[in-house]
């Protein structure tokens, strides 16, 4: 009879498509059992009155990457994945960026040297594409994606970062050979331009202006070109970070006529709006990141899209820059105009317990959805599943123990990451993860880390066989 290392009783399972009583039953970093009464273990964690669900993965985040404006992020692999765990995420994925004239190899190898022995959490990578060679395209990328780097981003807007549509489609059509998962952001970089330049002749530079040249038609038309280009090539694609209705409506057309049109939103269009850029002096600078919170409407529009199955992830974007910093959001001083500012805000560690208060303790999701959207899809879509994601047998134990009642107030000072804000200041939020294992081993308890860097684990991804969206004409 199988002895376990760890037994955790009395929980009640959550997945993405069921929830039930049982006990779960871990053995070498897995799970090996589940049922009613199992026995046998070195270590019992009674979850009585708890949620058992799926370790969260943070698909869309940022740490350590470089830049080459002067620009530092605050958080690297490790103060970010610790923030990640006592958030109840067990993995993460961030980006190793190609900087333009340069290999994507190198900028691969180069993450790897930054992240090595530090990530208290399992990580793999997205790769970002910025210079689409004949090499890029032809050598790299393929064999890159046969390693286990199976998801890249690409941009249709800042100038060191933006491609334009033939090496977009380029891109598609050797994602489609190799069976790569494109991410896109979506945004039209002269419109912003256009709009940045008219604003700053007007003297109108603060942050709040931000909002005004980032406008949600710019976010609409690119959103509807990268779906057009794909719909060419016949491709998946995943637009990220959606803002609002404008672009909320390109994407359920696309599943509506049956494409492989995949939406992630973020807490930033849940929680904040344009108005929290127009702060006291510089302070709307915490709240810059790119697409720009929007209002009222556009808040609903995107809770809307998450109950009705528009998007299949929920990520934080954690872009993490200190305020007070010259390295961080004062890069160009305090009256620097919005366009220098340093676009991202922090996330990683409050994501989940936002979703969760504000989505499932509300009822505006389900419990289930809530797995789905923050730990099932994204492990489909970027080739984790079912190692990660779910909680079954032979699935990586990476589970965690909820307590859907428990109140918290959102405190920088009680947060891990290495930024000195949150925008979620003062927030009060109903249930938290009280435990988080990562492969079977507990990582944080009660909000705090519980093991040393050099735990996480880099994970190759297979490549992605994700399920039709849910909004699609075609269903699942």
């Amino acid at each position: 009879m199988t002895r376990f290392d760890t037994l955790i009783k009395n929980g009640r399972i959550i997945t993405a498509a069921d929830s039930y009583d049982a006990d779960i039953g871990i053995k070498d970093g897995r799970i090996v059992a589940l049922g009613q009464g199992l026995e046998g273990a070195d270590e019992v964690i009674d979850a009585q009155g708890l949620w058992v669900m799926p370790g969260g993965i943070d698909a869309h985040c940022h740490l350590d990457q470089p830049l080459g404006d002067g620009a530092v992020m605050a958080d690297d692999f490790l103060t970010g994945t610790r923030s990640a765990a006592c958030g109840g995420t067990t993995t993460v994925i961030p980006f190793a960026a190609q900087q333009k004239g340069q290999s994507l190899r190198a900028a691969v190898e180069d993450y790897h040297r930054r992240s090595e022995g530090k990530a208290l959490v399992d990580y793999a990578f997205h790769m970002i594409v910025t210079d689409p060679t004949e090499t890029v395209l032809k050598e790299e990328l393929p064999a890159l994606i046969q390693e286990g780097y199976s998801s890249f981003k690409i941009y249709l807007t800042y100038d060191d970062l933006k491609l334009n549509d033939r090496e977009v489609l380029e891109v598609l059509a050797m994602a489609r050979r190799e069976g790569g998962m494109v991410m896109v952001h979506a945004e039209n970089a002269d419109c912003i331009a256009y709009l940045t330049e008219l604003l700053e002749s007007q003297g109108k530079t603060a942050p709040y202006f931000h909002s005004e040249a980032h406008s949600a038609i710019a976010e609409r038309e690119a959103t509807h070109r990268a779906i057009s280009l794909a719909e060419l090539i016949d491709v998946p694609i995943l637009i990220v970070h959606v803002s609002g209705p404008e672009a909320i409506e390109q994407i359920r057309w696309a599943q509506g006529r049956g494409l492989r049109v995949y939406g992630e939103t973020c807490p930033q269009y849940l929680m904040l709006t344009a108005e929290d850029l127009d702060q006291e002096g510089f302070e709307g600078a915490k709240c810059v990141c790119s697409p720009p919170p929007r209002d009222p409407k556009a808040q609903e529009a995107v809770w809307q899209a998450l109950e009705n199955g528009v998007f299949q992830v929920f990520s934080s974007d954690h872009a993490p820059f200190r305020y007070d910093d010259p390295q961080g959001k004062k890069l160009h001083g305090e009256d620097a105009a919005f366009h220098h500012v340093p676009n991202g805000i922090p996330g990683l560690e409050t994501r989940l317990a936002i979703l969760f208060s504000e989505g499932v303790v509300k009822q505006r999701i389900d419990a289930t959805r809530f797995v789905a959207l923050t730990a099932t899809n994204p492990a489909k879509i970027y080739g984790l599943y079912p190692r990660k994601g779910t909680i079954a047998i032979g699935s990586d134990a990476d589970l965690t123990l909820w307590d859907s009642e428990a109140k918290m107030t959102v405190r920088n000072e009680a947060l891990h990451h290495a930024v000195d804000y949150t925008p979620y200041e003062g927030l009060e939020l109903t249930g938290r993860p009280m435990l988080t294992l990562c492969r079977g081993r507990v990582v944080s308890r009660g909000g705090e880390p519980m093991v040393d860097a050099g735990h996480g684990r880099f994970l190759k991804c297979d490549k992605p066989q994700p399920a039709r969206p849910r909004g699609s004409a075609k269903g699942f």
